[in-house]
């Protein structure tokens, strides 16, 4: 349930026609009444949207009680209605618009999470669910994994064999948050715009930033003369209080922009938010684990040339005598 600045009740519910749909929106100014410029709001629907935009103006042109609303983020922007059968996915949005109203409308339509609903009757109406335009999503998604693979590709590089934890841990905060977006989508209708993505893609770091100071807690506590076993314990206990309190940190900010914010900025914090507790998650409950046994093998504790704990990699003469025991 959603309303408009009027406060007229919307009821949302599943998609009819996705944001991806709409090809081209535009502000125009045709012409003008008494001296003043009438700006209208120009769409263009892709074949299918048309195709659903053709059989729902043929049951409700004509009736101004049978309305459509356009939604962004819950918040209804425009709800007008259909005038005649639109048959070939062109139309525009008619009203007292000034050029900024028209412009803004315009850019709604065209960057962002576009639910659309279509009220068939007084009472009963049908949403289209939130979506991303098509283009956006593809550049935010291609962008995350792009940040993501040079981040374990740097991991990897520099930390050699311990890299491979980096990697698992990072595919399985991304599997956990996947599949936390999927299940919010279906149970509470759960949106990823822009700033959410933008949010996901900056958690990547802070996730990334738990394994580093692990990492080099570990190794500082080898350089003093500590076998692997005993410096990944020791390690643990003095870098689970800062990235305790780095994470603590982002998921305070996030906490303060989502409730004083407006707008898609929520979307970046809600997302920013949920990926650092994700985190905490697999930084407690997967990486300290998986590292305590990897302890455990020769290739690890016995400092081969490519598990990144050799005496060269860790910058010392030779590795302690408990590193080989």
């Amino acid at each position: 349930m959603t309303c408009d600045d009027q406060g007229q009740k919307f009821l949302l519910s599943p998609a009819l026609i996705e944001g991806s749909e709409i090809s081209q929106a535009t502000a125009n100014a045709p012409g003008s009444t008494q001296g003043q410029v009438q700006w209208t709001v120009g769409i263009q629907l892709k074949s299918h949207g048309a195709d659903i935009q053709r059989k729902l103006s043929q049951a409700m042109a004509g009736d101004q009680s049978k309305t459509f609303a356009i939604v962004l983020d819950g918040q209804v922007i425009s709800a007008p209605y259909f005038e005649s059968v639109i048959a070939d996915g062109t139309s525009q949005i008619t009203g007292n618009f000034t050029e900024s109203e028209a412009k803004s409308l315009a850019t709604s339509l065209k960057y962002g999470a576009l639910p659309i609903s279509f009220d068939k009757d007084k009472t009963t109406i049908v949403t289209i669910g939130p979506s991303l335009a098509g283009d956006q999503l593809t550049a935010g998604i291609t962008a995350g994994i792009a940040g993501l693979v040079l981040v374990m590709i740097y991991c990897l590089l520099y930390y050699r064999g311990l890299g491979l934890v980096v990697v698992a841990s990072l595919l399985v905060a991304g599997a956990t948050t996947y599949a936390l977006v999927l299940l919010m989508a279906k149970s509470a209708g759960f949106t990823l715009t822009l700033p959410g993505i933008a949010g996901l893609i900056v958690a990547v770091g802070i996730t990334a930033d738990s394994f580093i100071v692990f990492f080099e807690r570990i190794r500082d506590e080898m350089r003093s003369g500590k076998s692997m076993r005993v410096a990944v314990e020791a390690g643990w206990l003095r870098a689970r209080g800062t990235c305790v309190a780095a994470d603590s940190v982002s998921i305070l900010a996030a906490v303060v922009l989502y409730i004083f914010a407006a707008g898609v900025v929520k979307g970046f914090a809600f997302a920013l938010g949920l990926s650092t507790l994700i985190d905490l998650a697999v930084f407690f409950w997967f990486t300290h684990p998986m590292v305590s046994w990897l302890a455990r093998f020769s290739f690890f504790n016995k400092g081969h040339k490519l598990s990144g704990l050799d005496a060269e990699n860790l910058g010392i003469d030779r590795l302690p005598a408990g590193g080989r025991a």
